[in-house]
Order: C-alpha cells, then sequence, then structure tokens
C-alpha cells in the first residue's frame, strides 16, 4: 500500500495503530456499559436501552435539523446577495435602493436565525472530535449537545 500511495509504511503503521487504540477504548467502553446495564433489576434495563435509543434518535434529528438550518441559511444568504445587487451605489437611499435593502436585511436576519441550530451544534462539540474520527458520518451525541450550552 505504501508503494501504490507514495507514502512511507510508517504513516500506515501509525495510523493503524491509532485506529486500533480507539476501537480497544470504545470496546472497553461498551463491556463497561454492559456490566452496568446487566448489574440493574430487568425493568430499569428496558428503561435504560429505551432512554438510550430515544437519546440516538433525538441527536440524529438535531443533526438533520442542523444540516438542514445550515442549507437554508446558505440559500438565504445568496438570496440577500442577489438583492444587493440591486441598491445604487451612487444613490442608496433612493427609494428602489432603500426598499433593495430592506430585503436584504430581512433575508439576512432569517438566514443568521436559520443558522443558530447549525452553530449551537458546532460549538457544543468544540474539542470533542479527533482528527481520526473527522470523516466518521455519525450523528453526535445528545449528551455532548446537552452537556455544553
Amino acid at each position: 500500500m505504501a508503494r501504490e500511495f507514495e507514502i512511507n509504511p510508517s504513516q500506515i503503521t501509525r495510523k493503524v495503530s491509532q485506529v486500533s487504540q480507539k476501537v480497544q477504548v470504545v470496546a472497553q467502553s461498551l463491556a463497561k456499559a454492559h456490566t452496568e446495564l446487566a448489574a440493574l433489576p430487568v425493568a430499569q434495563q428496558y428503561a435504560a436501552v429505551n432512554l438510550a435509543d430515544k437519546l440516538r434518535s433525538i441527536s440524529s434529528s438535531i443533526a438533520s435539523a442542523a444540516d438542514l438550518g445550515a442549507k437554508t441559511a446558505h440559500r438565504l444568504h445568496s438570496l440577500a446577495n442577489n438583492e444587493v445587487n440591486k441598491v445604487d451605489d451612487a444613490d442608496p437611499l433612493n427609494p428602489e435602493s432603500m426598499e433593495a435593502l430592506k430585503g436584504v436585511s430581512v433575508l439576512t436576519k432569517l438566514a443568521n436565525d436559520s443558522s443558530h441550530i447549525a452553530l449551537n451544534l458546532l460549538n457544543a462539540n468544540k474539542g470533542i472530535s479527533s482528527p481520526m474520527l473527522e470523516d466518521a458520518p455519525t450523528a453526535p451525541s445528545i449528551i455532548q449537545i446537552v452537556g455544553k450550552k
């Protein structure tokens, strides 16, 4: 592989080692969680599993809302940018320019409001992701979201 991609073999070894260590840490955490879950009475086990499922669902929904909000913000900012082209630079206070500026203002405010979920989600997860997991297509944990305000 190293020859094919023209990189040093130690880079591959280091990357595999990092991934392997992360897998081991996660596996140990899962084993501990399963042990703690098994120690609960059956009714509490059911409640804990049900709550975990709900938290994953909420986390996924929030991540989806953040994605949609960011896309909406992008579209609205684009529309605001198109509207600002209608402003007469020589006479920005003429009635037509003022009407265009009102549109820019409204669209920009809506765009900024649309981006709040995405921005809050990003802020809540600062420093949590590792470079090794940046490409992982997983939603952030709701616990990470709720735990930071």
